[in-house]
Formats: C-alpha cells, sequence, structure tokens
C-alpha cells in the first residue's frame, strides 16, 4: 500500500511529498531507505526488484517491510545531489527539528516515520566521480550490534569506522542512536545502475530477512565478506591536475608500486604524473570521472600488509 510519509507545498502551486510502499504486515519491520542523494540511483533497481519479489511472493513475507525509494524526491526529478531549493546535503540535516527550516522539518518526520524498525537498509552509490565494490560501512560503536547483519547481506566488503571519522548528521548515525538498527550499503557509481550490484544487494536483502524470521521462501547463502576497520585502507590522491588515465581494473587485488593509472596533460601530450598502489591489496574504490584536480581522490586499497588513514563516512 502506497503511503504518504509527508507533502509540503512549494511555489507555482507545487508540492513536495514523500512516499512510501508498505507490503505485507506483522510485527517485526524492515525499511528500504534510497534516494536521499539525487544522484545515487542504485538504490532505485534494488527498491523495484525487492518490491516485485515481495508482492508476487505474499505467502513468504513475515512482517512488514517499508520501502522509500526516493527520499529526495526534488533531487532525483533534477538530477542534483542535494535538495535544489537550498543546495543543501540531505544527509548532513539529521535527526531535523519539526520546528526547524524546511529541510530540518522533513528530516525529523523522515527520522520519526523510521524509528522503531527492526532495521533499516539505507542504500547509497558512489557519486560521479568514484566507483565502489558493495559494502556496508558501519560506526565502530554500534559495530557488536551491525556487524552480523551486515553479514547477511551478501556484499564484499564491511568497513568498520573508527567513531571520529563518522558524520553525526547522517540519517543511520540518528536511526543508531535512536537504538533502530541502521546499516548503510554503498556500491556502484553516481547517476547509473549496475544490476549486478543490485542482484547482489537484493538477495542479501532476502538473507536478512530470513535471519529477522521476516521470510520464509528460498534464499541464497551470502558471500564471506572482508571486514576490516580504518587503519586497514590506504588512499590514494592525485599530486596535480589534469585528466585520470586507470590503468588498473576496479576490484582488482594489486602490489605494493604497481600502476594504477596516470595522470596527463591534454594541452602538452605530457604524463605528469604515474600513480602507484601503496600497498599490497584490494583495489574497492577507483576514479570514475576522469578530470582531478591537486588531492582528487583515485582510489582506496584494502591493505594486506601496511595502515592507512580513516575518512568521513557518507
Amino acid at each position: 500500500m502506497v503511503q504518504e510519509v509527508l507533502r509540503l507545498p512549494l511555489a507555482v502551486d507545487e508540492e513536495l511529498t514523500i512516499r512510501k510502499n508498505r507490503v505485507g504486515s506483522g510485527k517485526k519491520r524492515l525499511c528500504v531507505v534510497t534516494g536521499t542523494h539525487g544522484d545515487e540511483l542504485e538504490g532505485q533497481y534494488v527498491v523495484w526488484r525487492l518490491n516485485r519479489l515481495l508482492q508476487q511472493n505474499p505467502g513468504h513475507l513475515q512482517g512488514t517491510v517499508d520501502l522509500y525509494p526516493a527520499m529526495n524526491p526534488l533531487g532525483i526529478s533534477t538530477m542534483t545531489r542535494g535538495i535544489p531549493l537550498c543546495d543543501l546535503d540531505m544527509n548532513r540535516t539529521f535527526p531535523g527539528s519539526e520546528d526547524g527550516s524546511m529541510s530540518e522539518y522533513i528530516a525529523a518526520r523522515l527520522v520519526a516515520d523510521l524509528q522503531g524498525a527492526d532495521c533499516v537498509i539505507d542504500i547509497h552509490a558512489s557519486n560521479i566521480y568514484l566507483r565502489e565494490i558493495p559494502q556496508v560501512r558501519i560506526n565502530v560503536n554500534t559495530a557488536q550490534t551491525l556487524v552480523p547483519m551486515a553479514r547477511c547481506l551478501n556484499m564484499d566488503f564491511i568497513w568498520v569506522h573508527a567513531a571520529a571519522t563518522v558524520l553525526e548528521s547522517t540519517l543511520a548515525y540518528s536511526l543508531n542512536a535512536l537504538d533502530t538498527p541502521t546499516l548503510v550499503v554503498e556500491m556502484g557509481v553516481g547517476n547509473r545502475l549496475t544490476r549486478a550490484y543490485g542482484e547482489q544487494l537484493l538477495a542479501g536483502i532476502l538473507n536478512l530477512m530470513a535471519a529477522l524470521g521476516m521470510w520464509t521462501g528460498p534464499v541464497t547463502p551470502p558471500r564471506e565478506p572482508i571486514i576490516s576497520t580504518d587503519h586497514h585502507v590506504s588512499f590514494v590522491n592525485s599530486p596535480c591536475p589534469g585528466i585520470f588515465i586507470p590503468g588498473a581494473e576496479h576490484t582488482a587485488r594489486v602490489a605494493k608500486g604497481e600502476p594504477l593509472g596516470l595522470v596527463a596533460d591534454p594541452l602538452t601530450g605530457e604524463i605528469l604524473q604515474t600513480l602507484r598502489s601503496p600497498s599490497d591489496g584490494l583495489l574497492f574504490t577507483l576514479r570514475e570521472y576522469p578530470v582531478v584536480y591537486e588531492g582528487s581522490l583515485i582510489a582506496r586499497i584494502l591493505d594486506e600488509n601496511t595502515d592507512g588513514k580513516g575518512e568521513a563516512a557518507l
């Protein structure tokens, strides 16, 4: 059943409406959230597939699944990352306030609607600049509760962040602080659908639902994820502006010193820098958008031998 979470008037007789689709009924409740950033569309495919599967197999569903395909509908419709009326990153406004600005009010209403679920899956894609392998990102303070759930999701990688690197204004942080277990999924690239990743996560969601006692249908055993903390991740940044031309495959295992790509100058024809892996490990993030500046993130590598530095979560 499609339900309105909120409706707000806009200029020129328009309205902002956020809807969810509630499938099934029962005490156990799973919420699947996506579209917080308007340029992150990987979750659209997952919600569509899960929606159809649940509606076609009602006898296997033992609980309530709430599907939120567009938390930021204006961003999705205008192909912008933030809320276009104020150019604000929605995932920096939580938990919000019903007495605050429009964006704060929206955030507060969404938190109230999600609070109390047995689990929330907050699906993100990367932006247009980076491609990510399917992964779950977790605050170390909630790892004891969330890592067992994350293992069910059929992801390649579980990244446990240090508490100091997690932004308190995100939806996941706000809900976890309210004792609503929330898993942040990151996969793919901005403004794209990667069907293979979507199917991988779909299988994982069914696994999690089975573990929660919400699904009696067939499931595929989840893959065993790599679990890592911040000190196992290294970062590669561009030392200069130019065009990044990749020389390694995303998801490849690379050796220390192996070329990851080069930064070139189209005007002069020069190779400005050859970028090399700082360690042996898994190349789980790789630059997708070719234009780079000094400091632009090129790659993240899950180290096998060396320590890296942490980075803020979504």
